[in-house]
């Protein structure tokens, strides 16, 4: 039976457990105190946050990271400027960025969700508003949903991972992980 482990990955971690390409160290998995021979499925961007699965199955790691399976990620996405519904569209309907059109994604408006404070925070501009989204896709290319609201003028202001498939990170604080 496979090994899995859901971690909410804190923003400045990178999704490994080493960092062969910095000479100054960075914040990986290492430093967590996570089971031994589990590996990540799939990647979660170092300035991103939430969550991370870890597994000891290639199998299930394959599945989780491949587009072909059409795996739901949900993410909470706190953007730059005041979009109205409508705005979204664009991200239900696809839309094409440098590498090619995306699948259609689930985007709705959402109230500020309850979560942690980030460190460091989010800069805010009294001047220019900020939303919260709720963004589910069934692929996951490099840098996606930031990509997608920034060619819908909207750039992301905070990234968090909440849902992968069935799993989420309800109730684990930053740095936190729990077996499934």
């Amino acid at each position: 039976m496979a090994r899995i482990i859901l971690f909410n990955k804190p923003m400045g971690v990178l999704s490994q457990f080493t960092d062969a390409k910095s000479p100054t160290a960075r914040p990986t998995l290492s430093g967590f105190d996570l089971p031994k021979d589990v590996y990540a499925a799939g990647r979660l961007d170092r300035d991103s946050e939430g969550l991370l699965v870890l597994t000891d199955s290639g199998k299930l790691q394959a599945r989780i990271a491949s587009p072909k399976a059409q795996t739901k990620k949900t993410y909470l996405v706190q953007i730059e400027g005041d979009p109205r519904d409508s705005d979204l569209q664009s991200i239900r309907d696809g839309l094409t960025l440098k590498d090619g059109p995306t699948r259609p994604a689930k985007a709705r408006l959402i109230d500020p969700p309850a979560v942690w404070n980030r460190d460091p925070p989010v800069r805010i501009r009294k001047s220019v508003p900020d939303r919260w989204i709720e963004v589910t896709l069934t692929e996951g290319r490099n840098r996606q949903v930031r990509r997608m609201t920034a060619a819908i003028g909207f750039p992301t202001l905070r990234l968090i991972r909440w849902r992968i498939g069935s799993w989420t990170i309800d109730g684990l604080a930053p740095g936190d992980w729990r077996e499934a």
